[in-house]
This record gives C-alpha cells, sequence and structure tokens, in this order.
C-alpha cells in the first residue's frame, strides 16, 4: 500500500527549472526541514532569556504547536501527496498548485509573529486551512480512480485538522488544560500513524536493506498494537474521564505490544545498514515513549513531559529523518545509500532524545539539558539540509 520510498520512483520529471515543485516531498521536506531548527533555536533562545519576542499564543503555545502542526505535518503531507501519485497513477499536486500550498503554510508561520497586528482570528483561519486543503488534494486521485482502501489517511488529517482548530480555541477560551489536551493528542495521533506505516514497510525495508528473510506479520499482535495505540489516543481526548491507572495500564499494553513487535523485526540484523537502524530506533522509541506515558500517570519520577519527548524527539524526528533521507534519495533517482554524514546526522539525533528525556537526571541545569538537546537537532536536521537541499532542487537524475 504504502510505495514510497524503497524503490526507485518510475515517474518522470519535468523541466529541470521547476524541479523544486515537482512533487510535494521537494520543498515539504526542506522547508520543514530547515524550519524545525529555526523553531528550536528560537525557543531554546527564549527558554535561557537571550531572546524576548511576543509570539501569537505565546511561547509555550508556539513551540508545541509549530513542531506538531508546522514541522511534523508539513514532512507527513509531503509524504502523502508524493505516495498517492504513486499509488493511483494519477499526477498529483505539483508546479504553481505546489507553489500555494507550500505558501499556505509559510504565510502561518509568518502570521504567528504579528499578533498584536492582525486578528487572532485570520490567523487561526490561514493555519488551520494547510491540513483540510491537503486532504482534498490527497483525496482526488483517490476518488477518481476508486482506491478506497487509502482514504483511511483523509479523516485522520480531518481529525488532526481539528485538534489544530482546538489548540486555537485555546487561546481564545485562556483554557492551558485545552492546549495540552490538545497537544498530547496530536502526539499520539502522529504515534498512530507511526504504528500504521511502521507495520506496513519497516519489515520489507529490513528485508530488502539487510538481504535477510521478510518477518510476517502475527494477526493477533498487529490488531493488539493498533488497537492498544488507538485507545492511547482516544484516553487523552478525555472523552470519558478514566481512572489514572486505567490509563496507566492502557498505555503499558500499548507499549508491550508495540515492543514485541519491533523486537520481532530483529533490529540486530540491521547494525550495518543506516538507514535500517534507525528506523528500528525509532519504532523501540515509540514502546519507550508509551511505557514512560504510562509511568507518568503513576509517579512524580517521570514526568509528562519526558513521556512526550520520546515519542516526539525520539520516535518522530528519528523516524521522520530516516525516512526523508530514503524517500529523498529514492524519488530523485538515487541509491538509496546514505554515508558518513547521515550516519553522523542519525547517531546525534537519537543522543538528543537521551538528552532531551533523561539528561534532567545526571545535569542540573535545565537550561543546559534544552541547550544540548537542540545542538543536536540543529546537527543532525543540519546535516540534511545541507547533503539534500542540492538533490531536492535539482531534477531527477
Amino acid at each position: 500500500m504504502i510505495n514510497i520510498s524503497n524503490a526507485k520512483s518510475n515517474i518522470s520529471a519535468t523541466k529541470p527549472k521547476m524541479a523544486f515543485f515537482e512533487f510535494a516531498f521537494r520543498p515539504l521536506f526542506l522547508l520543514a526541514s530547515l524550519f524545525s531548527i529555526f523553531a528550536l533555536l528560537v525557543w531554546n533562545g527564549i527558554l535561557t532569556g537571550n531572546l524576548s519576542l511576543n509570539l501569537y499564543g505565546g511561547s509555550l503555545w508556539w513551540h508545541m504547536h509549530e513542531m506538531l502542526f508546522a514541522f511534523v505535518t508539513a514532512i507527513m503531507v509531503g509524504f502523502l501527496l508524493t505516495a498517492v501519485q504513486n499509488w493511483t497513477g494519477v499526477r498529483s499536486i505539483n508546479g504553481k498548485g505546489l507553489m500555494l500550498l507550500v505558501a499556505l503554510w509559510l504565510i502561518a508561520r509568518v502570521l504567528f509573529f504579528f499578533p498584536d497586528s492582525l486578528s487572532h482570528s485570520l490567523i487561526a483561519i490561514v493555519d488551520i486551512a494547510f491540513l483540510p486543503v491537503s486532504a482534498l488534494l490527497f483525496a482526488y486521485p483517490i476518488v477518481k480512480v476508486k482506491l478506497w482502501r487509502n482514504l483511511l489517511f483523509i479523516p485522520i488529517l480531518l481529525i488532526m485538522a481539528g485538534t489544530n482548530a482546538m489548540m486555537h480555541y485555546s487561546i481564545a477560551a485562556q483554557n492551558p488544560q485545552l492546549m495540552s489536551t490538545a497537544s498530547t493528542a496530536m502526539v499520539l495521533l502522529i504515534t498512530l500513524i507511526m504504528c500504521i506505516m511502521g507495520g506496513r514497510v519497516f519489515p520489507m525495508f529490513t528485508a530488502n536493506g539487510t538481504k535477510t528473510p521478510r518477518v510476517n506479520a502475527i494477526g493477533w499482535l498487529e490488531k493488539l498494537v493498533l488497537g492498544s495505540t488507538l485507545l492511547a489516543v482516544l484516553s487523552v481526548f478525555n472523552f470519558v474521564q478514566l481512572p489514572a491507572i486505567v490509563i496507566a495500564v492502557i498505555f503499558f499494553v500499548a507499549s508491550a505490544a508495540n515492543a514485541l513487535r519491533a523486537f520481532r523485526w530483529k533490529i540486530w540484523v540491521t547494525f550495518k545498514t543506516p538507514l535500517v537502524w534507525s528506523l528500528h530506533l525509532s519504532y523501540w522509541c515509540i514502546a519507550i515513549g508509551l511505557f514512560m506515558y504510562g509511568l507518568s500517570q503513576l509517579t512524580t519520577s517521570v514526568s509528562h513531559s519526558q513521556a512526550i519527548h520520546s515519542l516526539t524527539v525520539g520516535a518522530m524526528a528519528s523516524m521522520l529523518l530516516a525516512m526523508i533521507s530514503r524517500v529523498s534519495l529514492g524519488h530523485t533517482g538515487r541509491n538509496i545509500v546514505v554515508g558518513k554524514v547521515m550516519t553522523m546526522a542519525f547517531i546525534a539525533i537519537i543522543l538528543a532524545f537521551v538528552i532531551r528525556v533523561f539528561g534532567s537526571y545526571w545535569i542540573s541545569d535545565y537550561n543546559q539539558v534544552i541547550s544540548m538537546a537542540v545542538g543536536f537537532w540543529v546537527i543532525a536536521y543540519g546535516s540534511f539540509v545541507t547533503l539534500y537541499f542540492p538533490i531536492l532542487i535539482k531534477a531527477r537524475v
């Protein structure tokens, strides 16, 4: 189903001068990676007192929102709008249409810096529009060829758009709890997507990358993984107030199911293949993050922030970095192999996770923990931007 990055794309290139807007992955991967570096440097500057900015929603809201609804969603949309052409054979958005979509995303990023000059409603509408517009663009080729099984991602994108609206409403309502609920729900929605996609492509990537037999899925385990992770998502929306112990059990079961799944994929056969072991480590961070979230319901020794950053920095950031590296190579006609620089980048993003989540246990200065984690993030995504900039702006080889 998800045939996006394990083989070189057979889609013909357009004119070289329009190569950057040939497919959605090109501008969205590059700009999202650049923006993540900028956003984290701004956030670190604010935390250390070296920078003072009046941001829409406040600095904490801006940090949470932009890393989830700007960085992650841009890359996710880049994946989907590229993959849907492979699935359907129908030309996906490109050229001027893609320019407009990218402009919509960029304008929202800029508007957040002018909360006193612009209507908050206007800022919210422009920002919220990106995901529904992307869902429509994704739906068109699927509906045209009646490939109904891939419609799954449309309600997910729309639910994310609704979650984004919750984030914006939390500002108008001056409700920090709603902000926390919406951001946590978004983290777990993305985690659910990672579980869905991971189950479909990681065994194939592992087999092809390591020349080992493919690990076949076990029906009951796959259902347990997706069912328990979905329950975890629903539990944070607070449709029903559940006791902390019940929430903890849900997350412990989801963690154990994902850990068993990851163990069956045999990370030990991947150690000579950076594009594969990086994916495996990111998936193990899902299990770690879900387990820590369960612990955070029962003890103060693990914080909500640690659990969330296990899923965001450990799972999302490392998985996205590995995937955009793979997709960018495959869909520009290059061999799907990375060198020493990107291997270092994969190590750097894992170090960012370790320091951000566990650094406070041995480093007393919180600002130092954040600064070190941001530094490793900049190394990781800076490496991608530096190496892949010429790849993404030039025509397919």
